[in-house]
């Protein structure tokens, strides 16, 4: 399945597609984990998982906010009907994810350069790190309350073997990140695991269903150090836990999480364990020339904005 070279954009009326990957080069964003992707992480290997009902949770909770609100407001039992209605669907789905088995994560072996991709239970896919396939795609629509775009960071393996059947040769996921720079952000938690190093990206998640309220503290905390506690106690606080409620997102999913499921294919195993520094793998010449041309241009473009402030 070819596409088109890393870097590469294509922008139409109300869409845009980044190419970041094959070959894996700088996007010049800096990693962020804004998902909670990485599940697992140490020297040779990150796993990457891809399981969201804490999104679901804070997506579904603000139409019941404002349908209930509209039901106290106006005294009319029917907006309760309709939201009921329009979220029981959603909430059905929710409730049966919460019974379901996690899906594996993705293995990236950062030592091997390889990629670990679980197809069932007895079934994985070993696929060269540098065949792997990322785009950060938008998508816009418009209509009477104004313009909104939803985005997406899709990653895509090819089945090593040549035998494959058709409707197993081909293999994605996709994250709902926003698509832009923030998919790209998403996408260099995994290309700077690989290139650069494991200090290159966020730590994993911390996953203790048992400690998500602390954990929410320590977000807030954190983010005041950046923004001022006023403004983190309105959108964290305020609007995170009475509009998305966020804490019970952040429970449900890491109880589902903790602890992550496992690789447990024996031969997965061993290709897990570390390898001596001089049996890694190395970056193919392409990819060489690739980072390099790229991290020029990067430098060019920091000079340039540099320059342009006043």
């Amino acid at each position: 399945m070819s596409t088109p070279p890393a870097g590469t954009t294509q922008k139409r009326l109300l869409s845009r597609n980044d190419y970041l990957a094959p070959l894996p080069i700088p996007t010049g964003e800096k990693p962020c984990d804004v998902l909670n992707t990485i599940w697992r992480k140490n020297d040779v290997f990150v796993d990457i998982g891809n399981y969201s009902i804490g999104s679901a949770v804070m997506v579904i909770w603000p139409i019941l906010v404002i349908f209930l609100g509209l039901a106290y407001a106006l005294n009319d039992s029917d907006a309760l009907i309709v939201g009921a209605c329009i979220t029981g669907i959603p909430i059905l789905f929710v409730i049966q994810g919460l019974f379901r088995e996690v899906p594996l994560p993705v293995r990236f072996n950062r030592q091997r350069r390889e990629v670990c991709v679980p197809r069932g239970d007895d079934e994985y896919w070993i696929v060269p790190w540098e065949s792997v396939t990322a785009a950060a795609t938008q998508q816009s629509s418009v209509s009477q309350a104004g313009r909104a775009t939803m985005g997406l960071l899709i990653i895509g393996f090819e089945n090593p073997d040549p035998q494959a059947k058709d409707d197993n040769k081909h293999f994605s996921f996709g994250f709902n990140c926003g698509g832009g720079t923030t998919a790209m952000a998403l996408w260099e938690c995994i290309r700077s695991y690989m290139e650069i190093g494991p200090q290159a990206v966020p730590k994993a998640a911390a996953l203790n269903a048992g400690e998500s309220l602390r954990f929410y503290i320590d977000y807030m905390r954190d983010k005041a150090k950046t923004r001022g506690w006023i403004l983190t106690l309105l959108w964290d606080g305020v609007f995170g836990v009475f509009i998305f409620n966020a804490p019970l997102a952040q429970y449900l999913q890491r109880k589902k999480l903790y602890p992550p499921p496992d690789l447990t294919y024996p031969a997965i195993i061993e290709w897990s364990k570390p390898l001596p520094p001089e049996q890694w793998a190395k970056r193919s010449a392409a990819l060489e020339t690739a980072i390099a041309k790229r991290e020029a241009e990067l430098a060019v473009q920091t000079a340039q904005a540099s320059e342009d402030k006043p």
